[in-house]
């Protein structure tokens, strides 16, 4: 079966870390580049960090950056999504997406990827 399937999300307070990963199945990611989403209740889904297939060429969103990190390990065949200082505004469904196409501009929510996942809950919270 192929798909994306991600994992990590859950309650954490204010200042803490949260790693999430991305498992592919049924396809090799190799070759793909990567990213991760999120949507915030009652707001637009936004891009929050992306890579190319070799893991170089990261682009966060400002909102993030400093904080979270993203990184890929063929080995494993999935790649993650390390959030540290966490905040209530880091609230929310996380998804992950790859795509045998890596642009400047993968941080564009309203571009399709080949590959998604279903999404993970994020929530920051005392």
């Amino acid at each position: 079966q192929v798909q994306l399937v991600e994992s990590g999300g859950g309650l954490v307070q204010p200042g803490g870390s949260l790693r999430l990963s991305c498992v592919a199945s049924g396809f090799a990611l190799d070759n793909l580049a990567i990213g991760w989403f999120r949507q915030a209740p009652g707001k637009e889904r936004e891009g929050v960090a992306c890579a190319a297939s070799s893991g170089g060429g990261r682009k966060y969103a400002n909102s993030v950056k400093g904080r979270f990190t993203i990184s890929k390990d063929n080995a494993q065949n999935a790649f993650y999504l390390q959030m540290n200082s966490l905040t209530p505004e880091d609230t929310g469904v996380y998804s992950c997406a790859a795509d045998e196409v890596w642009t400047n501009f993968c941080l564009n929510a309203q571009r399709p990827w080949d590959y998604a996942g279903q999404g993970t809950q994020v929530t920051v919270s005392l």
